[in-house]
């Protein structure tokens, strides 16, 4: 039976979602396409139809997450006085710590970029870099706008990471909670 345009089109999507949660959730060597099409409720063999190799849909699905943090910090930050500590109160909560397959794909997958190929690097660079810019934007004008997004994006993925990796609740909720407060200035003379 012939799939209709638009079908496929739903499905490619669907497929690209989903990826694009497992990823967060597995890794890229941690799921292979069948489990990948299993999840998105299709056979392994439709995956061919629709992507040259599974390099391909990384590079889109990743594309798609990290599109999607993008419009999460655009939402998160909009018309707050202060957009760096409103930033910071959703992405260090304990709802976005657990949300691993629907949460940051800089903290998931940004430690496997350079293990992958160029094509994917690419992905990430210009995110980070559209990342950037938005944040200094949204700091205002001022001459070290770019330094301190960098240092809070830095900060804040850093920190979901830390606390991700520990089992320990109190352990987590103490390091999301320093995260969140001015950085310590060093008054050693």
């Amino acid at each position: 039976m012939r799939v209709s345009r638009e079908i496929a089109k739903k499905n490619r999507q669907n497929v690209v979602r989903t990826a694009s949660e497992q990823f967060r959730t597995h890794g890229y060597d941690g799921i292979g396409i069948a489990s990948l099409m299993k999840a998105a409720g299709m056979t392994q063999g439709g995956f061919y139809k629709q992507f040259e190799n599974k390099e391909a849909l990384e590079c889109e699905a990743t594309e798609q997450a990290l599109n999607d943090n993008f419009d999460l910090w655009a939402k998160t930050t909009e018309g707050e006085s202060d957009p760096v500590a409103a930033l910071k109160a959703w992405y260090l909560s304990p709802q976005h710590l657990s949300a691993v397959g629907q949460g940051c794909a800089y903290a998931t997958l940004a430690a496997e970029a350079n293990r992958q190929r160029p094509a994917l690097q690419n992905v990430f660079n210009a995110a980070v870099a559209q990342q950037i810019e938005f944040l200094a934007q949204a700091l205002g004008d001022k001459p070290d706008s770019r330094a301190e997004a960098i240092q809070t994006m830095s900060q804040m993925i850093g920190a979901l990471i830390l606390a991700r990796s520990v089992n320990d609740e109190d352990l987590q909720q103490e390091i999301l909670t320093a995260a969140k407060l001015p950085a310590i200035q060093n008054h050693s003379e």
